[in-house]
């Protein structure tokens, strides 16, 4: 009866477990957005700031991605934050895109990407800096943004949530309606066709 019991409750627990493992992932109150909330269409993005090929996503299709898509409300875009080295650039950067505010947080994470090839010549923090002060903010909150250590664990907190709980382990990584649909270089005609499959 015993044997039994543990076997039954071993089974249940990995039931469960398998369960949570195929949980399709969605956007949290804690994830950044753009486009209309009630979209049919939910794309997921896994990017990091220092991640040389989330930046070419950025600059090469996501300009036409939002154009076609976002704007005019047919897909709600979620931007989930993921960390590759070197990790706490990628955390400075959207610490200060945050600490920009809502309104501003897609044009700063904009700017940090685009920003990346002076990172190789340029120390990074007066860069940061210039982006800072040219969204609003002033010397002393962005020394303090950068500071921040609670923003600091939320960063860190949300970007292993999404790896323990998304199976995400590269960047960047896409789902479209809690489907992945690509990993690495992604062309605006791949993603256009998760889009269109999702849609119908």
């Amino acid at each position: 009866m015993g044997s039994f019991s543990r076997r039954a409750a071993l089974a249940a627990a990995a039931l469960l477990i398998a369960g949570a493992a195929v949980a399709a992932p969605v956007a949290g109150p804690q994830d950044m957005s753009l486009g209309n909330p009630k979209a049919k269409i939910q794309v997921l993005e896994y990017a990091s700031l220092s991640c040389p090929h989330c930046a070419k996503f950025n600059e090469d299709v996501f300009p036409a991605f939002k154009k076609k898509y976002v704007d005019t409300g047919k897909v709600r875009y979620t931007l989930k934050e993921m960390l590759t080295d070197p990790p706490e650039v990628a955390a400075a950067g959207f610490m200060m895109a945050r600490c920009a505010g809502p309104s501003k947080y897609f044009k700063v994470v904009d700017e940090v990407f685009r920003s990346q090839p002076r990172w190789q010549t340029t120390p990074i923090k007066p860069v940061f800096l210039e982006i800072a002060k040219a969204n609003g903010l002033t010397d002393a909150q962005f020394e303090a943004c950068l500071a921040d250590e609670a923003a600091l664990k939320a960063v860190r907190g949300r970007a292993q949530d999404a790896q323990d709980h998304d199976g995400v382990d590269g960047t960047p990584t896409f789902f479209v309606n809690g489907k992945k649909v690509g990993a690495g270089d992604m062309s605006l005609a791949e993603l256009e066709a998760a889009i269109a499959a999702a849609g119908k």
